[in-house]
């Protein structure tokens, strides 16, 4: 019953997701059919979906994406590495936890985009400055969901390998690693998210080459119906990306 209970909320959200898609489409639709929404300011679906078509025919994109997803993947490694070292150092002091954790919650409340003619001043306007900005965004979710994962670890597990003689790198691979993952994980999610919007937010403002950058470009040109083919192209991506890390995510918490 419990099984069956569940698979009728994952079909109900799916067919909540799949409705809600549906009626954009139809005011999408009607707005530009219908109710004579200029074509400058939101051009027909039709019109969006044969430019979406000889994009992906054409292959155009695939500089750009490169790009993009060069810049994300070492952004992501950074930030991932940098936040999962510095977050478990911290979590091992009461005291640095004290002093640390409000400062990475204070910091990650700012939008750091607003820094971006700092980071292009250091580093130019090429993929540098895009990766630093992008690392350091998304570094702050990591730490922080690595010091609360650490920190919330159950203290009687850790007491009870300790008794058992347990050492330092037992303790940490059979108790607090399994125990703080599934926040870890949630962090390290909420951290690519936010890595690839900076990253493609950042192309848009300031740069020579990615997917953000050949969007503002179509838009210059008021070429807009190609513009809103490369923003389809772009959510289509940002939302399979998201669904691997998802789904790595799943799997990685299945397996423990």
């Amino acid at each position: 019953m419990a099984r069956r209970g569940e698979q009728r909320l994952r079909i109900g959200s799916y067919l909540v997701q799949i409705g809600f898609v549906l009626a954009v489409f139809a005011f999408w639709y009607l707005a530009t059919n219908r109710w004579g929404v200029n074509s400058l300011l939101l051009p027909k679906p039709d019109a969006v979906w044969r430019q979406l078509l000889d994009v992906l025919r054409t292959g155009e994109f695939w500089p750009d994406l490169r790009v993009t997803l060069t810049e994300l993947a070492i952004a992501f490694a950074l930030s991932m590495t940098s936040g999962t070292v510095v977050g478990y150092f911290v979590s091992r002091s009461p005291y640095w936890i004290r002093v640390l954790d409000p400062l990475f919650a204070g910091i990650y409340s700012i939008p750091i985009i607003l820094f971006l003619p700092l980071y292009v001043l250091f580093f130019g306007l090429g993929p540098s400055s895009k990766i630093a900005l992008g690392a350091t965004i998304s570094f702050f979710p990591i730490v922080i969901s690595t010091v609360a994962g650490f920190r919330n670890v159950d203290r009687v597990l850790v007491t009870a390998a300790r008794s058992m003689g347990a050492s330092n790198l037992q303790l940490f691979s059979h108790v607090l690693l399994p125990g703080a993952l599934p926040v870890i994980l949630s962090g390290l999610r909420l951290g690519f998210t936010v890595a690839l919007l900076s990253i493609i937010g950042s192309e848009t403002i300031a740069s020579l080459a990615g997917l953000g950058h050949h969007i503002v470009s179509l838009a210059e040109g008021m070429d807009m119906a190609r513009m809103f083919a490369y923003i389809a192209f772009v959510v289509a991506i940002a939302a399979a990306l998201n669904g691997i890390v998802f789904f790595i995510e799943s799997r990685w918490r299945t397996a423990r």
